[in-house]
This record gives structure tokens, sequence and C-alpha cells, in this order.
């Protein structure tokens, strides 16, 4: 698979860093951050979808394949959205989130919930205007001991770009700022591909 170059301005935790900081933290070994991983559970069309550790578009096939699958249910009821484990969730995530959010108001009428206790998570949520798509609540849930790890699925090069492309296009969507933020990398990213 052909590498992309980190832009400047790259999202890491909570907090954008420079392409040299990223690099310097990188060859420090000071990164440590856990793997991504997706947790899911559903009991009679209530599901929730847990993101732990590092969640990056590495996960977004499998992430957009669990929400076809959960929407086309005949007895999907809700869904909750889970953060607090999440060290850090890239814009490509973020966008398949909101796209989430959307699908659910459009076919069901329903605002799904999102969890976040770490306060720099919640921030980039707000302005990012998840707010205006989802119910931010900042309490974790009470116990995720039934939730099943989705696997890891691999995805030809031209299917994860067109999932980062469509994320991106989705949180340009939500508002003013974003449309600012991601036009660049959009852009960029149409003239690529």
């Amino acid at each position: 698979m052909e590498r992309l170059a980190i832009p400047s301005g790259v999202r890491l935790g909570a907090r954008f860093l420079g392409l040299a900081e990223i690099n310097e933290l990188l060859a420090q070994g000071t990164c440590h951050m856990q793997p991504g991983r997706i947790m899911v559970a559903e009991h009679h069309g209530s599901n929730v979808i847990k993101l732990v550790g590092d969640v990056r578009l590495t996960l977004c096939n499998v992430l957009d394949d669990y929400f076809e699958e959960m929407f086309s249910s005949s007895d999907f009821s809700s869904v909750i959205v889970d953060l607090t484990e999440a060290d850090n969730v890239d814009s490509t995530t973020l966008g398949l989130l909101a796209k989430l959010a959307l699908m659910a108001k459009n076919r069901f009428q329903f605002v799904p919930v999102i969890l976040s206790t770490n306060p720099d998570i919640t921030r980039v949520l707000q302005s990012m205007g998840f707010d205006r798509v989802f119910k931010i609540r900042q309490h974790p849930l009470h116990t995720d001991q039934d939730l099943g790890e989705l696997p890891q699925i691999e995805g030809s090069e031209g299917v994860v770009k067109e999932k980062v492309l469509e994320a991106h296009r989705v949180l340009m969507g939500l508002n003013e700022s974003n449309k600012a933020r991601f036009r660049e990398l959009v852009s960029m990213l149409e003239k690529k591909y």
C-alpha cells in the first residue's frame, strides 16, 4: 500500500502536533498508545460500540461495515458510542461517527448517545459540531463485559481512500469550522486519487 505523507498539523491525541513534533516523539519512543480496537454488543436492537486505544483509519472498513449491518437489522432501536477508553480518535473515524449519527437521524429519527470521559476528546467532539448530531454524555457505561471485539479486516487501498474521503466530507458538512479545517485535505485527496 502506498504511504501518504503526514501533513503538518496532524492530530495525535487531543492536541494538534506538527510533523516535526510527531517525528521527534516517534524517534524518542515516547509515543505509546494502545492499538485501536472496536468492541460491540447488541441486545434486542440496542447497540453499543466501544472504541478503545488509538482508533485510526485502519479500522474504517470494519466500522463502516458494522454500521451498515447494524442499521439493516429489522430490530434496530438505539446505539451508544463509548469513547471512554479511547486514547485517540482520528478525523477519519470522527467522520464515520458523524455519518453514523446522520444515518440514525435520517433513517430512524433517532439521536445517538456518545460517551466521553476524556475532557480533551470531549472538547474535540464539541469543536467538530458533534453536539449537534449526538447526545454527548461524560460518564462511562457501568459494565462492558458483554462486548465482543470486531475483527480487523483488510480493505483495498481504493476502498480505504474512499472511506477517508467520505468521512472527511461528512465532517465538513457538520459546521463551517470543519469545512475550513478539512477543505485542503479533501481537495488534495480528490486530486491525488
